[in-house]
């Protein structure tokens, strides 16, 4: 919610109850002989201190404290408590500002008397807390569906850039020619890789409409990816995978970690390097943690930002399907580029 809505709101429900103390005010004015100046008893006069400054406090006090203290985190009882101690907080904190402001002698009153007055203020402040936790609430309530309709927002434009960062025309012409050339020396082996690409592109087009899908069908498209991209090089060693832990049962959202892997094979363009690139899988029985590291240059750094999916919209829809059950942890150093990512499994 804008915060000149929300401001209008605040100045809205000080003016309705202005006129209701006004109300009160001049019906008390009427039964009183001489009449006092409404204007004098309004801003000059005890009456005033006692009818806004409880509510002032109780209002503010439960808005910007109790509210996101206790109550938005569903502590009830906590917040049951604190509500009745603060509202008594403020009838004694007026009490005290009363006798300054007025030199009242509360204290040559009798106390019952007082004690009617420390219970009348409390309730007063407890009545405007309550309002103020209502208000707060809407507001936050409002927030929360502009949130998600913001999220829903990216996340069409995320799912967008996913699918066009799907079908990367370069992996698919590069390994389209790698597969052909490599039909004249070993036709068998070619026909394993195209069946491997065979396997990647119907994973592409129909497992990924799911919201989630088995870790095992992820894990088998990254290791059938792999594989694709390590026919560009005769280095056995350029790629270092490894899967540990039983994925038997888990499941997650496709095409979680591929990003990752994409982006790791566009930065390390020199396929000579020993473990180029090392991509580590932990599958643990609550949690499952990608680690990505790989050796990047200036170019395939620009390569990587001009395509794929950026680190901003993987982030955003990290965020929108796994909110409060990830972490995402991205670094670079001495030419290596980390990415460690640990989500809640289910």
């Amino acid at each position: 919610m804008k915060k000149s809505v929300v401001i209008l709101l605040h100045i809205g429900y000080w003016i309705l109850y202005l006129i209701l103390v006004l109300f009160f005010i001049q019906a008390m004015r009427w039964n009183s002989s001489p009449k006092p100046a409404l204007i004098h008893i309004l801003f000059f006069s005890q009456a005033s201190v006692f009818a806004f400054l409880p509510g002032l406090i109780g209002f503010y006090s439960f808005y910007l404290i109790l509210f996101p203290l206790f109550l938005s985190r569903k502590k009830i009882a906590a917040l049951f408590f604190s509500g009745i101690a603060l509202s008594i907080g403020c009838a004694l904190v007026t009490i005290f500002i009363l006798s300054i402001l007025f030199d009242t002698n509360f204290h040559l009153m009798q106390s019952v008397e007082v004690t009617a007055m420390i219970i009348f203020m409390s309730l007063l402040a407890l009545v405007h807390g309550v309002i103020g936790l209502v208000m707060k609430g809407f507001i936050a309530w409002f927030g929360d569906i502009k949130l998600k309709e913001e999220l829903n927002r990216k996340n069409y434009e995320t799912e967008l850039a996913l699918v066009k960062s799907q079908i990367n025309p370069h992996f698919l012409f590069n390994t389209i020619n790698n597969i052909d050339v490599l039909i004249e020396k070993n036709a068998e082996q070619a026909s394993v890789y195209l069946n491997k690409l065979s396997d990647i592109m119907r994973f592409m087009l129909y497992e990924t409409k799911a919201e989630e899908i088995p870790l095992e069908k992820e894990l088998a498209y990254i290791h059938k990816y792999i594989e694709l991209q390590k026919i560009r090089t005769t280095n056995p060693n350029y790629v270092n995978y490894s899967v540990e832990g039983n994925a038997y049962g888990k499941m997650i959202a496709p095409m979680i970690f591929i990003p990752f892997v994409e982006n790791a094979f566009k930065h390390a363009e020199n396929k000579k390097i020993e473990n180029a690139i090392s991509i580590h899988i932990l599958i643990e029985e609550k949690k499952i943690v990608f680690q990505c590291k790989n050796n990047y240059d200036d170019v395939g750094q620009m390569k990587s930002e001009q395509s794929g999916l950026g680190n901003e919209l993987i982030k955003k829809r990290l965020m929108l399907l796994y909110p409060e059950k990830h972490t995402l942890e991205i670094s670079k150093d001495n030419l290596s580029y980390l990415v460690k990512l640990s989500i809640e499994a289910t």
